[in-house]
């Protein structure tokens, strides 16, 4: 399954260290103006190499469209677009050819397949990401002429967690730090968390919080494709993503049930809750409150030391990687985290126009 999506549909294509990565998007509206430099922006959000945190794989992502926008706008036929690799050390991996390394693809895919590219993961690869994030910059621009805005954050690596809630943070300043974290002081801690895991040839997790606001009442349905659900698979799509929550999560299950209802009131504005423990979704529909989330991040598999393993022969041997890699994967995983969000939402913002004829 290459495609996702029910009416606003993205099918990647490409692999890690193949010529390149790219897309097709169908059933994206007609005369949408497009901002091809917010789209490279987001680009460049995710791209290897753009600090010291990241890997230092030097790639410029510049995506190239294909068909689908003429002048500018996009024309309603199907959107074609690519980023050409330009980086690629394949040699890196040519000693991993037949073996399987901990925690990856590697296994399953040969398992499932018969065949594997062993060149930097291939498919399984989160260069493969690249594609989402252009659909997801697509997505974010439509959905904007709607009201509704996407913002991700790192809310933790490792140990080190921020503290606060989304209300209480300036969200403007997720990109004034490499680890784009909104609170500068938490910020410093977290990079060196990182840069110890990387001092270490070992890796670190975390987890990305999302706040989707200005969604409408309205948007999800109410057996299948629950919005929730949707936005739950579409971040346990991402690769590395072991977790995903939304609303109190986990911590409400410690709430009575009088402390965790989230009381209707009437304002100005029309019909809020009191409280948002319900995350913005009650019913698999949203009710016009900030929909907000958090995805957990397990440390990435490649590590730069010594592992035991076994080869396609069932032999056990030892393998110490080469290669460039993150030791923490959640800095450029922000974009990636807002560009999912932004394809769900489009699809059911597309779906309640349907719903409505």
């Amino acid at each position: 399954m290459n495609t996702f999506g029910k009416i606003y549909r993205l099918t990647s294509f490409g692999e890690s260290h193949g010529r390149g990565i790219g897309g097709i998007i169908d059933g994206c509206p007609a005369g949408i103006e497009l901002d091809v430099e917010l789209i490279q922006n987001d680009l460049v959000r995710r791209k290897p190499g753009q600090s010291k945190i990241t890997t230092q794989r030097k790639e410029p992502d510049q995506v190239e469209f294909l068909s689908g926008v003429f002048e500018g706008k996009t024309q309603g036929t199907p959107i074609a677009f690519a980023v050409w690799n330009k980086d690629q050390h394949s040699n890196d991996y040519n000693d991993l050819k037949d073996i399987y390394r901990p925690s990856h693809a590697d296994y399953t895919y040969s398992k499932k397949y018969g065949t594997r590219d062993h060149r930097g993961g291939g498919r399984s690869s989160a260069r493969e990401t690249i594609a989402r994030v252009v659909a997801g910059a697509i997505a974010k621009q439509i959905l904007s002429k709607v009201g509704v805005k996407i913002n991700a954050y790192v809310s933790q690596v490792g140990e080190i967690a921020l503290n606060k809630t989304y209300q209480e943070l300036d969200l403007s300043k997720t990109e004034e730090n490499i680890v784009r974290c909104p609170d500068a002081e938490t910020a410093l801690k977290m990079i060196a968390r990182i840069e110890q895991a990387a001092k270490d040839c070992d890796t670190v997790g975390g987890v990305i919080t999302g706040v989707a606001s200005g969604v409408p009442v309205g948007w999800g349905e109410p057996v299948f494709n629950k919005l929730h659900a949707d936005l739950g698979g579409a971040m346990l799509g991402i690769n590395a993503v072991k977790g995903f929550e939304y609303g109190s999560g986990f911590e409400g299950t410690k709430l009575s049930g009088s402390q965790h209802n989230d009381v209707f009131v009437h304002t100005n504005d029309g019909i809020h809750t009191k409280t948002n423990n319900s995350g913005g979704i009650q019913g698999g529909i949203s009710n016009g409150e900030d929909i907000y989330f958090n995805v957990a991040f397990k440390p990435i598999a490649t590590l730069l030391k010594e592992q035991n393993t076994v080869d396609k022969n069932s032999n056990e041997i030892t393998i110490n990687p080469k290669g460039r890699h993150d030791p923490c994967v959640l800095p450029r995983a922000v974009p990636i985290v807002e560009a999912m969000a932004a394809l769900v939402l489009v699809d059911h913002f597309l779906l309640s126009k349907l719903n409505s004829i």
